[in-house]
């Protein structure tokens, strides 16, 4: 009589079972061992998982899909960083090909940060292209945040090495003469649109991470320039630096203080 494999061995050699329907599922289901049926039951809830996801990721393909159905080149833009007191918005444009496959781009905010950071560089890889646009602090105090913001998005679009035909937007509309869909929580139903959110969200953060390092003391590693306990606490300390936005109202009463 064949001696049934152990439960660990069963557990690696089931890892890349990718369809409820593979044969050795079967055996697994007539293994008696409590054991067995815990993986089991395990491995059926991670296919559903991984079924769920492709389904909620073909979704955020809709806007897309129709538009390369006519040939056209979509790019998503998304922004990150209009309400910090610190650092610039960011924005940034990334154009999809039509064989893009990474379930797991979602909006940036529905990701944990070790999620974004796995993320970013497989973009990078996969995308037509990426570029990123910044408005700075100084442009955020001379034209509003707003303002700053689509002049950022414009940037981001100025800057891709390859031309798109078509944006998808969220729900902003961008300064360039070329057709835009505008989509309320884009980055949720756009993948486009949340593939330029972790990009955004990624290289922000970077940044605020060196200047965290160029001005001590505000936290901004942690907090990318919100307004958290630890960078009010800072700004009364240490006082205002060349990268706070001094017409935000925190910020302003330091100055005028």
């Amino acid at each position: 009589m064949t001696k049934a494999p152990s439960l660990a061995q069963l557990k690696t050699d089931l890892a890349d079972v990718t369809s409820v329907d593979d044969p050795r599922l079967a055996l697994l289901a007539a293994d008696s061992r409590k054991g067995a049926q815990l993986l089991l039951t395990q491995i059926k809830r991670r296919l559903a998982k991984a079924e769920a996801a492709e389904r909620a990721f073909q979704q955020r393909l809709h806007y897309e899909r129709a538009l390369w159905q006519r040939g056209q080149l979509v790019a998503g833009i998304d922004e990150v960083g209009r309400g910090p007191l610190a650092g610039p918005v960011v924005t940034s444009a990334v154009i999809l090909p039509e064989t893009f496959d990474i379930p797991l781009v979602n909006d940036s905010k529905q990701l944990t940060p070790k999620e974004r950071e796995r993320l970013y560089p497989l973009i990078l890889a996969q995308a037509t292209a990426v570029s990123v646009g910044i408005g700075s602090p100084q442009l955020i105090d001379q034209i509003n945040i707003y303002q700053a913001t689509r002049v950022a998005m414009q940037r981001a679009v100025l800057g891709l090495g390859v031309a798109p035909q078509h944006l998808i937007v969220d729900a902003m509309q961008i300064p360039v003469d070329l057709p835009q869909t505008r989509l309320i929580k884009g980055d949720a139903k756009s993948a486009s649109v949340a593939a330029a959110s972790i990009v955004a969200k990624v290289y922000r953060d970077h940044l605020m991470a060196t200047y965290d390092e160029l001005y001590p003391g505000y936290g901004f590693a942690q907090n990318a320039g919100y307004g958290t306990a630890e960078h009010l606490a800072g700004l009364a300390d240490r006082g205002v630096t060349p990268i706070h936005r001094q017409t935000f109202s925190p910020v302003q009463k330091i100055i005028n203080a």
